[in-house]
């Protein structure tokens, strides 16, 4: 299918909010489309450039988003309530006229090994104890497990990308996990980054 595309300076994950503030003509343009069609469009992570005025690199992975709400700022300004969906690949991006479009195909998770309770409950325990180090560091009080993680999902693969938009992940690492063909791959690239972020927050504290 032939989509929109609103290339990002940050990698979202499927079922995140996401707030824009659009001003840039293209993109003004891009938010009429979707309104008056009620059409979603695509977000992908930008690899290399800016946002704003075009000539940046994408990545090819990203998730379809619709608009939940738009309030008009001002003459050609709008802030946007968005919510984002399921995952979609680039197959071929086309011009940027007069925005960014791209065909793009679902990419639901392919098969691979099985993610179990255990390692699910491995990875929560490596998150809790990066976030209890940082708040014994502070001296502050954490919230409830449930509140910090988020309540349990019956599929493994969805329950991964909500805990990778619970911690403070880069960009990088975030495309890792979303690009991660199966559930058993996008576990492990959320393990190296939880570890890497635990590694950096001690070497922080010891300083």
């Amino acid at each position: 299918m032939e989509l929109a595309m609103f290339p990002l300076e940050a990698a979202m994950l499927p079922n995140q909010d996401l707030p824009l503030r659009i001003f840039e003509p293209r993109f003004v343009a891009l938010v009429r489309h979707c309104l008056d069609t009620g059409e979603p469009f695509g977000v992908v992570l930008i690899s290399r450039g800016r946002e704003v005025g075009g000539g940046d690199s994408r990545c090819d992975v990203g998730v379809l988003c619709t608009i939940e709400e738009c309030v008009e700022q001002g003459v050609e300004r709008y802030s946007v309530r968005c919510r984002t969906g399921e995952r979609i690949r680039v197959s071929e991006w086309l011009a940027d006229d007069p925005y960014p479009r791209a065909s793009v195909q679902p990419w639901p998770d392919e098969p691979g090994d099985a993610v179990t309770v255990a390692q699910l409950v491995d990875i929560e325990d490596r998150m809790m104890a990066l976030f209890e180090r940082i708040a014994e560091a502070r001296g502050t009080m954490l919230p409830e497990r449930e509140v910090l993680l988020g309540p349990d999902e019956a599929d493994a693969g969805q329950r991964l990308y909500a805990l990778a938009t619970r911690i403070p992940i880069g960009a990088a690492d975030r495309y890792s996990v979303l690009a991660a063909p199966s559930a058993a791959d996008r576990f492990a690239a959320l393990g190296e980054a939880v570890d890497a972020i635990a590694e950096m927050v001690e070497f922080q504290l010891s300083e």
